[in-house]
């Protein structure tokens, strides 16, 4: 993280297993533990073993906590090494390299979002993490926070193509990372970022420019489903568009309920 205010040093860095172990026993374990208060629910349907994608809904409205949270979760669980899909358009903006160090992602196991290194490691049968809802997630703002957005199709066409299974999850408490937040999508097209939630707590940011990445105190809980083992067998990019969206609506209901439930228990 940018404790003063300097450039960071570019340097290049590939995949490291070991680095990325240590930097969540040593980083990630207390945050997680302490700060999020991350769980998993219905472990009893988490695999054994992957290959597979791990489909996550997305509505932090700021850095991806969310993600890093389930990531380490399903690791100290079952063992895995989890790779997250990346973003270029958000981790290798200017301002988010002011942060972290240049390729920070792509050093803790993040793939690139793009289709190329996306079919690649899917074919090198990884278990990847994954946010259907892409840059949408994090963009629709508050008043839509518990609405998943359209799902890109690239997943399922991959999903299909290599036999790899889905398994959903849902997560709820990221809404709160960066709560009452709206998308300035004037600003955003200003300053060249895929979403820019703006907040009464962009007040702190100002204030303390380094903070950027951190986020409010809340309590992650992930809803493991059922896996799915193959949701889609054709090649019409139309079919998949539609099957892609009836899986949302299906995860959609899930997320509901699991609300409702979590309402009724308070």
């Amino acid at each position: 993280m940018r404790l003063g205010c300097r450039s960071p040093r570019k340097e290049v860095g590939e995949f490291n297993p070991n680095y990325q172990q240590a930097f969540r026993k040593e980083i990630l374990a207390p945050i997680v533990k302490y700060y999020f208060q991350g769980e998993l629910q219905q472990i009893n349907n988490l695999p054994q073993t992957g290959p597979m994608i791990v489909a996550m809904n997305h509505a932090g409205m700021c850095f991806p906590w969310d993600f890093l949270t389930l990531g380490y979760l399903l690791s100290e669980t079952r063992e895995w090494v989890v790779q997250p899909l990346a973003s270029v358009s958000l981790f290798e903006h200017p301002w988010i390299i002011w942060w972290l160090p240049s390729q920070w992602s792509q050093v803790l196991g993040g793939v690139r979002a793009e289709i190329g290194d996306f079919e690649a490691a899917i074919a090198q049968g990884k278990i990847l993490l994954y946010a259907p809802e892409g840059i949408r997630g994090p963009g629709k703002g508050w008043h839509k926070r518990h609405q998943l957005q359209k799902f890109d199709i690239s997943f399922m066409q991959l999903s299909d193509r290599y036999h790899i299974p889905i398994l959903p999850v849902l997560c709820i408490g990221s809404e709160f990372l960066h709560p009452w937040t709206i998308n300035s999508k004037k600003l955003q097209r200003i300053i060249k970022l895929p979403f820019l939630p703006i907040s009464p707590l962009m007040l702190i940011l100002l204030l303390f420019p380094s903070m950027g990445i951190w986020a409010m105190k809340t309590r992650l809980k992930y809803f493991i489903q059922p896996l799915e083992q193959q949701i889609y067998s054709g090649k019409d990019r139309a079919d998949t568009y539609q099957q892609a969206q009836k899986f949302r609506d299906k995860l959609q209901t899930q997320l509901n309920q699991e609300l409702k439930s979590i309402n009724k228990f308070f």
